[in-house]
């Protein structure tokens, strides 16, 4: 599986039986926390998760973002639809750091079939939603280092 998806790809696997969960992890270095651009338009059907919060751990001796616990990156995975079986998509604003780490994190963990949106959200030409999705809770649980040696 590459680790790459197309704006078309995502469209055709979209309408298929088993579409991937959308996950926007919009974030900046300095700028403001990526919640309220994901407000203002994300992909149909996305959710929002949390860079600060959900993808690292809270800053200190190990750095600015360390690597989140297990438990609470799982429980915001779950909240987000995430189950071991179903393909997830990442996409950030479009220079790809954010997405980069959402992917490596689920893959480190154990999920088995998770992309990134090749260019972001500024990739995507079609329509953008401002709903906020409720999905059904998915099943994840992460398995730090599950997966071995990463090879994108």
């Amino acid at each position: 599986m590459k680790p790459i998806i197309s704006t078309s790809e995502l469209v055709s696997e979209s309408a298929g039986p088993t579409p991937p969960v959308l996950l926007d992890v919009r974030w900046s270095l300095g700028g403001p926390p990526g919640r309220p651009e994901y407000e203002i338009g994300h992909l149909p059907g996305a959710v929002y998760v949390d860079l600060d919060a959900e993808l690292a751990g809270p800053p200190g001796k190990g750095g600015r973002h360390p690597l989140p616990d297990p438990d609470v990156f799982g429980a915001a995975m779950r909240r987000a639809g995430v189950s071991a079986g179903t393909p997830v998509v990442v996409y950030d604003g479009g220079l790809g750091w954010a997405a980069a780490r959402a992917w490596w994190l689920l893959r480190w963990a154990g999920h088995p079939n998770v992309r990134v949106l090749d260019g972001g959200l500024a990739a995507w030409t079609g329509e953008l939603s401002r709903d906020t999705p409720e999905p059904e809770p998915g099943d994840f649980v992460p398995e730090p280092g599950a997966a071995g040696l990463l090879d994108a």
